[in-house]
């Protein structure tokens, strides 16, 4: 109520699928405050009040059958004077049943429940006729796919902003971001498999995404060497057939991490290791805490604070607009800072290997506009903030020349043209230059320009 979320089946999802460190981020006085007042002391005070029970259990079941049979009356008599009233309402505002509580925790809480007992059939393989051209001639390929967290494409400076949310990535040439990008979903556990699968937006089943190949498969099964490192409390269900890293906060670097989680800072190390631990073409995933909310004011260290004031506090609605937006756009900078030293490492092995960056987010976020927070509002309805997301790509020469890429071709594209999760999955092949039945050229964003 207080963040304006409407609880569909994906929000039932979102919840059956959290973990602990993002359960405790809600956790603070307003809530226990909330909770006290709206649930532990009409509880109290409902014990006090005095029931007179009738004599016999049948006089019991009879009264009750009577004020069952009377509600119902008093409900058919509306809906009979009333019928078009309440149908024009019920036509004009479809996210009712998400919205009226306790009904809509019923409601979709029993959707979420019946598709997850429902068998996903049999495991579904994707691209088995799947097969990569390479030239022997060529260097082998270093490729780093970023997948942020929680990032709108309307706090991004090189889509326009007005702030400086990009000073670290804002001087590399070669440097591309569409400014017109769609997401899958509006929360992790949609979007991040939607943008792998092969399905599209609007055929997309987690069930059946969860028991099938990604694209990650198709290019472990063609002889890419994967490794995909996780600091978002996990990859759901992506990574779960190719070699995985998961960062835990209690193993690793005091400095980098605070409390439930580790700045994705944490990420850039040992990344020469898993480089130099062969040279062959390898796709190394980082998956980013980037700017998941609502304690943004953790996802950065001390040193990035930027924007003052800020919002040091989970109950980011008693916070100002300023400060919500300041801490928010912290959150924003310190992803390009880390792009920005991705990209960095990528130019250290620029002799060696032919090398590119890829970094798109999952969903976008509401700060407040509308008296909506946060993500997960059910897509038909959910505004821009939520599901338009930041794209960016960023190739060395030496990979733009061996796959002869016309990079003024793809900024123009990238200004002009709309695109979404949804190619993703080509895009990914087309890069590596795999040749496979599920390749569709016209959802590879970068085909066009080559």
């Amino acid at each position: 109520m207080k963040y304006g979320v409407q609880f569909d089946k994906t929000m039932m999802q979102n919840i059956f699928e959290t973990n602990a460190g993002e359960m405790t981020s809600y956790f603070n006085m307003s809530v226990v405050l909330w909770f006290l007042f709206t649930g532990i002391l009409p509880c109290g005070l409902l014990l006090l009040v005095n029931i007179r029970y009738p004599e016999t259990w049948i006089k019991g079941i009879i009264y009750r059958l009577i004020s069952m049979f009377a509600s119902l009356l008093i409900i058919f008599a509306i809906a009979f004077f009333f019928y078009k009233d309440y149908a024009s309402v019920g036509r004009n505002n479809s996210s009712l049943n998400k919205e009226i509580i306790p009904t809509n925790y019923i409601y979709s809480g029993f959707k979420y429940v019946r598709d997850f007992f429902v068998s996903p059939g049999e495991f579904r393989q994707t691209g088995t006729d799947a097969s990569r051209t390479i030239n022997e001639k060529q260097k082998p390929v270093i490729m780093f796919l970023v997948v942020g967290e929680t990032a709108r494409s309307q706090n991004y400076a090189l889509n326009g902003y007005s702030r400086g949310t990009n000073d670290f990535t804002k001087k590399y040439n070669e440097l591309i971001s569409f400014h017109n990008v769609q997401s899958c979903g509006t929360s992790t556990a949609i979007s991040v498999p939607c943008m792998f699968s092969d399905m599209k937006r609007k055929e997309f089943n987690s069930r059946k995404a969860v028991n099938s190949e990604n694209v990650l498969d198709i290019l472990y099964r063609t002889g890419v060497n994967l490794l995909w490192i996780e600091n978002d409390g996990g990859c759901k269900g992506v990574c779960k057939r190719i070699p995985t890293i998961n960062i835990e906060p209690s193993n690793s670097d005091n400095t980098l991490c605070k409390k439930n989680s580790c700045y994705d800072e944490v990420m850039l190390k040992n990344i020469d290791e898993y480089i130099n631990n062969n040279s062959e073409d390898k796709l190394i995933v980082f998956h980013l805490m980037g700017s998941h909310g609502p304690t943004y004011y953790l996802r950065y260290p001390e040193s990035h604070k930027y924007f003052k004031p800020t919002c040091d506090r989970s109950d980011i609605e008693n916070c100002t607009h300023e400060q919500l937006i300041n801490t928010y756009d912290n959150t924003i900078r310190y992803t390009d800072y880390i792009i920005s030293k991705l990209i960095d490492k990528l130019i250290e092995y620029k002799d060696e290997y032919d090398t590119v960056l890829l970094y798109v987010s999952d969903h976008g976020e509401s700060l407040g506009e509308n008296g909506l927070y946060l993500h997960g509002t059910p897509y038909n309805v959910a505004p821009a903030e939520q599901t338009h997301v930041p794209l960016i790509t960023w190739m060395s020469p030496g990979f733009v020349s061996s796959k002869k890429i016309d990079l003024n071709c793809l900024s123009e594209h990238a200004l002009n043209r709309t695109v979404s999760h949804d190619n993703i999955f080509s895009s990914l092949l087309g890069l590596w230059n795999v040749n496979t039945s599920v390749y569709n050229k016209e959802d590879d964003i970068i085909s066009s320009c080559r």
